[in-house]
């Protein structure tokens, strides 16, 4: 855990919980079985202080005693199967509730002996029958999974046979609550237990009844499964469930118990010398290996990498029976190189590229490589280039030297501004990337082709790094945002992630969470979000808590902000870039727009915000300034404030200054519907005398706000015709949206980030 506050004042035995998996997972390997039985996970949940009912294992009918039911208390019992092949028993009739007494308990263990003979039958749990509300809330599936990329994690939700239909139908985020080991501390782990529904239901009076449980023992209940969940990755259980848990007058009590036995967690690979991708993004010496006479993708590197202004004296092309390509020195091989390059851009063929770089390695000619070509994992028949090419760098790895790091493959490489490096093979004429002025922004993207699409559509933003790392062969996203972590003049780190290598969500995780506490933001669109192995997992833990969840709500516990689209990505990389470290202290909105429907809109859709009613002073202000338009007897004062069509330049951006000026707004939106003839909102044009560029339009009276302290944003509601004025004011400094319910959601989210972790920082 990032601190160990909470799992240390549960009082949990690790070290019973540890020995308890062992055992039972050792009792399921010598017996061949690939599940724990439910005595030995109800061993398991006993270790970690969660309580079991009474129970009784026997093997057949015949092994019942008369004093066998001294045990219990009620007059009823409840009669399972045990068999390592049948997962959900009550689905198949595995689960019989009966009077306690021999006689019917035996009755029941015939039964369900011949209706599960072809599966194996173990042997038969005879259990109290625990009393318990099954409605909502009264029944919790509590759960583990080991997930590959982020390691163990707990799963908590509506519990029952109807786990997985009750969690779907609840609203978006807040069906189950997943939280993590590695990242929870105490305040993390209500704010993740209080976003789930079935949480709330229990924890919070309901129609002026008490509260059914208090939120401090649900806590304690996931401390003890975090604890397992620790000890899980360890012991080789992929995912372990406790479905029903319910909560009685003594605590939590699991009512079944389910755990699958996989592979023990890999142990990370050897860390690669993440320190050498400084010699990528600010390289001495660069040395290309795959360049034509005539326009190919190496030919076109070069020309990038020149016209970022690289040196030509510091370009070595390794191109035999040439002299110089493009102004720069040519040599036969690697061998010929006059000093090792900081930077190798290999774009030949897969099976050459391997060559190139095993001899790189070979040599010591080079501290980092970008591995351009395709065909390394990605295509049957690649897995020797993959294997010679890991090989060699595990054995450069084990030397002071420590080789190089390598990017890609399958990737177009980095640009970096401030290292005057652009290996990115597109053509300039194609690509146009944002202005003169650097945005405090770093790109990371798995995919080149997103890469380079997404940066033009940034508008004025134009990053001070982008990278593109492809297949992730040797250095990976959690790699590159370690190290980007360290430079300061990134303050947003925005990434596409198609997956995650073993482990590494885990440590992104890590590194976003320090950057979160510096004040900094990582933002994350994780493509390629599907449920893997859902359809086919006899656990309900695995199917609700997907790949594309979990990945959400670590990360989100880390402080990372995740998009949920593309366009929305995009459009909260520029509201974190444009906004940088402004402060916000609450959520109270100032708005206005000339349109009505726009007013109406902003109301509907403002979410988190509230609209406080104006000062005194700055309605007197707003009067003013309506009165002077004689909109006076029109107009009433009232947030959000509708200045109708008829405000000119210099009387709406008046009226805009006045609202972000009042001390009882902490954030504004001002919206315009452009098309009135009042306001200057074209592009200079044929047929209109309007310019947006000119001084004393609406654009260039706004563009003079966007320096204020307060956070604001603004809605340009209209066509194509008014793209240059969005454009205009985003570079000017103002983030710019086109619909007044998109700004509101993401502004929202940005005042909500600010709030949390950014309001003392910065």
């Amino acid at each position: 855990m990032r601190d160990d506050d909470v799992m240390e004042r549960a009082l949990i035995d690790r070290a019973a919980i540890a020995t308890a998996l062992a055992s039972a997972v050792a009792a399921a390997r010598l017996a061949e079985r690939d599940a724990l039985l439910e005595h030995e996970g109800f061993a398991v949940a006993a270790a970690a202080g969660i309580g079991v009912p009474r129970h009784l294992l026997v093997r057949s009918a015949t092994d019942l005693g008369g004093d066998a039911f001294d045990l219990f208390r009620g007059d009823r019992v409840v009669v399972k199967v045990v068999s390592a092949n049948v997962a959900h028993k009550s689905d198949r009739g595995g689960v019989r509730f009966v009077p306690r007494d021999v006689v019917a308990v035996a009755g029941a263990m015939r039964s369900m002996a011949d209706t599960f003979a072809a599966d194996g039958v173990d042997g038969f749990l005879v259990e109290e029958l625990v009393p318990h509300d099954p409605g909502f809330g009264g029944e919790l599936l509590v759960g583990v999974r080991c997930t590959p990329d982020f390691g163990p994690v707990v799963t908590l939700g509506p519990g029952g046979v109807h786990a997985e239909f009750l969690t779907r139908s609840l609203a978006p985020g807040c069906g189950v609550a997943i939280v993590s080991p590695a990242l929870t501390d105490s305040a993390d782990l209500d704010r993740a237990l209080e976003r789930a529904s079935v949480v709330r239901f229990l924890t919070q009076s309901q129609r002026g009844k008490p509260a059914r449980v208090a939120l401090s023992s649900v806590r304690d209940l996931v401390c003890r499964m975090l604890a397992i969940a620790v000890a899980a990755g360890r012991a080789g259980i992929s995912d372990f469930e406790m479905n029903p848990i319910v909560f009685t007058a003594e605590g939590p009590v699991a009512l079944d118990a389910l755990a699958h036995v996989g592979a023990a967690v890999v142990a990370p690979v050897a860390p690669r010398p993440i320190e050498k991708i400084a010699r990528m993004l600010h390289p001495r010496t660069l040395a290309i290996v795959g360049v034509s006479e005539r326009m190919n993708p190496g030919r076109q590197m070069l020309e990038n990498v020149l016209r970022a202004g690289f040196p030509r004296e510091q370009v070595f092309v390794i191109k035999p029976g040439s002299d110089s390509v493009a102004g720069c020195r040519c040599v036969p091989d690697l061998a010929s190189l006059p000093e090792p390059a900081d930077l190798f851009l290999v774009c030949v063929d897969a099976r050459q590229a391997a060559a190139s770089c095993e001899e790189a390695i070979r040599l010591r000619k080079a501290e980092s490589i970008v591995l351009i070509p395709g065909g390394f994992g990605e295509r049957d028949g690649s897995e020797a280039h993959v294997d010679r090419l890991r090989d060699a760098l595990a054995a450069a790895r084990s030397e002071p030297w420590r080789g190089p790091v390598i990017n890609g493959a399958n990737c177009l490489g980095v640009r970096s501004r401030p290292g005057r490096c652009n290996t990115l093979f597109i053509p300039e004429h194609k690509l146009s990337i944002g202005g003169a002025r650097e945005a405090p922004l770093a790109v990371s993207s798995q995919s080149g082709a997103f890469a380079v699409s997404w940066a033009s559509e940034l508008g004025a933003l134009d990053p001070r790094f982008i990278v593109t790392f492809g297949n992730q062969l040797d250095l990976t996203v959690a790699d590159w945002l370690e190290h980007l972590e360290g430079d300061p003049e990134v303050r947003v780190f925005a990434c596409y992630v198609e997956g995650f290598r073993p482990g590494d969500g885990r440590r992104f995780a890590d590194v976003a969470a320090r950057i979160t506490a510096s004040g900094r933001t990582v933002l994350l669109y994780r493509a390629g979000r599907t449920t893997a192995g859902a359809a086919a997992s006899a656990s309900h833990t695995a199917s609700i808590a997907g790949d594309a969840s979990v990945c959400r709500a670590v990360v989100e516990a880390a402080g990372v902000v995740v998009a949920d689209g593309l366009d929305e990505f995009t459009d909260l990389t520029r509201l974190f870039c444009l906004l940088g470290d402004r402060r916000v202290s609450d959520l109270r909105l100032g708005a206005m727009s000339n349109a009505g429907f726009e007013c109406v809109a902003i109301a509907d859709h403002a979410g988190a915000f509230t609209l406080p009613d104006f000062s005194p002073a700055t309605s007197a202000r707003l009067v003013a300034a309506l009165d002077a338009a004689k909109l006076g007897a029109i107009v009433g004062v009232r947030n959000p404030l509708d200045v109708t069509p008829i405000l000119g330049d210099a009387a709406f951006a008046d009226a805009a200054a006045a609202i972000l000026d009042d001390p009882g707004v902490d954030a504004g939106l001002i919206g315009c519907v452009p098309l009135s003839g009042a306001i200057t909102t074209l592009a200079a044009g044929p047929g209109h005398d309007e310019d947006i560029r000119r001084e004393g339009s609406l654009v260039s009276r706004l563009g003079r706000l966007a320096a204020r302290e307060k956070p604001w944003v603004a809605v340009v509601d209209a066509g194509p015709l008014y793209d240059p004025m969005a454009r205009a004011l985003d570079a000017a400094g103002v983030p710019t949206f086109r619909a007044a319910d998109r700004a509101l959601a993401l502004f929202g989210r940005w005042c909500e980030w600010r709030i949390r972790y950014g309001a003392t920082r910065g």
